[in-house]
Formats: structure tokens, sequence, C-alpha cells
């Protein structure tokens, strides 16, 4: 089997860490448009199987000659770049998934899923952490529940020492962090879709120690397709970010002031756009290669033979020292890499582009990520 991976960045590296431990695949293409780049991580990895490769992603012809003979491919660039991608692979007849992180273009990729089934492939877009992870556990917690009354999931990337003044480092596509602040949050309420504004609904939350007097509030994206999934399923869903106290009333007055607009201004006769000048500044002042931790939790209540009943998976994880992989590389790659090789094995025998919670083995998918060192705790109670 062979996979292709492309996008040597951060969720990259952690990627093609998970992908090569995996003795089932004889060879792992990783492609970037810098080729120092993905030569870096092969090198760190010394696995022959891991080749580096130049690739263009908007180069549409050459994207599809280094997909064809492939088994799947992975995208793990920009999601701007996500839909031409799934649209190649589609054309090439490989299976593919990637990161996300809009959700018009997760939409356009579902859109071709009746290409996809004539083409026998399957495209799972919007995996990784949230979404990705949580989709699954979401759909795994409300198994067996008849009456689902609600569905919270909470996840936040976090520097274990807080740095001020927004007490965050950049752990993802700071384009990707701007859009989960920026567009409005799907959610379900009293059994409808609904959209409701982003940076809203701010609510106190606690882990075990140190971990304690966090806060949560609305953001975009998180859920992806869930809203979709599981409405007529479930009266209340909703995905909040976790951040250390304070930091949501920074970020709404970066909102109001306009540092994250998209129209440009004219300054000393050069046109700036806002947006592009704080994506800049993000990176240069928010990057801390200090260690990270993901706190996740997705809780659902309802009612199983009469009784009421409350799931909840919960996940701590901590920068990996041994690997130099952080908690947010570990928890987005591992999960995408899993459901990347469940596609390559066969294991997800449907066919078409589909949201992974409806699709993916949750079982067989959870427990691998716990071989894999990510600690996942599920406890169940009954009132």
């Amino acid at each position: 089997m062979r996979a292709l991976l492309i996008g040597a960045g951060m969720m990259g590296r952690a990627i093609a860490y998970d992908l090569s431990r995996r003795k089932e695949l004889k060879e792992i293409i990783l492609a970037d448009r810098d080729p120092k780049r993905a030569k870096k991580i092969t090198d760190w990895l010394r696995d022959r199987r891991v080749v580096p490769r130049r690739l263009d992603v908007s180069a549409r012809r050459a994207v599809r000659e280094t997909m064809e003979g492939c088994d799947v491919a992975i995208s793990a660039v920009p999601y701007f770049f996500n839909l031409s991608l799934a649209e190649a692979a589609v054309e090439s007849g490989v299976h593919f998934c990637d990161l996300g992180g809009n959700t018009r273009i997760v939409a356009a990729e579902l859109a071709l899923s009746e290409k996809a089934k004539k083409a026998d492939v399957t495209l799972i877009p919007d995996c990784g952490l949230a979404p990705g992870l949580v989709n699954i556990l979401a759909a795994a917690a409300i198994e067996g529940i008849k009456e689902i009354d609600s569905v919270h999931i909470r996840v936040g990337g976090l520097p274990q020492r807080p740095h001020p003044p927004l007490d965050y480092q950049i752990v993802f596509s700071p384009h990707g962090l701007l859009n989960e602040y920026l567009e409005k949050a799907t959610v379900i309420k009293d059994g409808r879709i609904a959209e409701i504004p982003s940076l809203d609904g701010l609510e106190e939350i606690s882990f075990p120690p140190p971990y304690e007097n966090l806060e949560a509030f609305y953001t975009s994206g998180g859920s992806s397709t869930l809203p979709q999934t599981l409405l007529g399923c479930v009266r209340e869903l909703d995905y909040k970010t976790i951040r250390y106290q304070g930091h949501l009333e920074k970020v709404k007055a970066m909102v109001e002031l306009g540092f994250f607009d998209e129209e440009p201004r004219l300054i000393d006769g050069t046109k700036v756009v806002p947006r592009e000048l704080a994506v800049q500044l993000l990176t240069e002042h928010l990057t801390f290669d200090e260690p990270d931790v993901v706190l996740l939790r997705v809780t659902a209540r309802g009612r199983r033979e009469g009784r009421i009943q409350e799931v909840r998976y919960q996940m701590i994880d901590n920068y990996d020292e041994k690997t130099g992989l952080s908690a947010m590389m570990r928890t987005t790659g591992f999960p995408i890499a899993q459901i990347a090789f469940m596609l390559a094995t066969g294991r997800i025998a449907a066919r078409g582009a589909l949201p992974q919670e409806s699709c993916v083995p949750t079982e067989e998918f959870l427990y691998d990520l716990r071989e894999r060192g990510l600690t996942i705790e599920r406890s169940v109670v009954e009132q």
C-alpha cells in the first residue's frame, strides 16, 4: 500500500510519524512545495519508506500525477486547497481525507459524493481533533441512548505555561484559528439547527490540576457536520473552545477594533489587509517552542431504558518529550492518520463523500488511538 501525505508542516510531521509506525504501508510519499521541509521530516524519521517529493498543490496536473498509484491521499495543507485536492483524488481514483478548517469548503467536498461513488473512492473531510476526533467521540457517546437530550463538546489547545498578553500559542494554522473566532457557530437548539455568533456563550470549566478555572466559549467549525448528522436525534448540541481565563475579552477587543478585517486599508499610500497583518503578527509573537496541553471533554446526556444517563469522554494530552511532538500535533495527526490507514486497508468500506461520524468504526478507531498513547477515558453516570 502507498500513502500520499501532502504538507510537511507541524501536523504533517505528526501524521508522517504515525504512518511510519504502520508496517503495512510500503511507501509514504511526503510532498510539499518546499522539498527541504519534507526532507527534514524524512531525515528525522530515518525510514526508507518515507520519500520526500516537491509538489505545488496549486498545480492540478502535478497533483493528479502524484496521487496516481496511491491508495490514500491526506491533506495537511491550509483548508483553501482541500476542495481542489478532493476533486483531484476523485479523478485519480484515490481515497482522500483532510484536516478541514472551513465549513463552506467541507460542504463543497461533501457535494462530490456521487462522483466519488462512481470513482469507487471515499472522501472524508474535516478529520483531526476538532473537528475530527470529537465527532467520533460524540457518535460513540450517544450509542445506545434512545432519547438524547444534549451533546456538549469542549476542546482547547493551550500552552502549559501561559504567556501574556493572550495566554495562548499558535499550534495550528492561524488562518484556521481566525475562522473559528470570526465565523458563526452552528448548533442544535430546541431540536433545530441554529447559527449563533462565535465568541459568545462564555462559561467556566475545570479539569484536574493544574487546569482548573478555565473558560470556554462558542467558536465556529469544531463540530463540523455533527449538527446535520444528529438533527432529529438530539435536542441540544454545541461546541466551545477552552482557553485560559481572560483570553476571550482580549480577542473580542481585537475583533471590535478591526484587527481581523479583510477589507484593505490605505495607509501612507499602501494597501494593508488587517487580517493578513494580524496573521503575521500572531505567528511572530505567539509561536513558542514550549510544551503544550490539549484538553477535551465530550458529554452526552439522555435516557437509556427509562433512566437518565450521562456518558463522558475526557482526554488530557501533553507534549511528548521523547518524540518532540506537541499535544496538538499528536491529537490532530494521529486521528487523521488512523482514518487514512482505515481507508487504505478497506476497513472503511462505504463510498462517497461522507462525514466521519457516519462511516468510521468507532470501537476500532478509539482502540487504535489508545494503543498509540492517547489516553481517552470514558465514564458513565446514571440517575
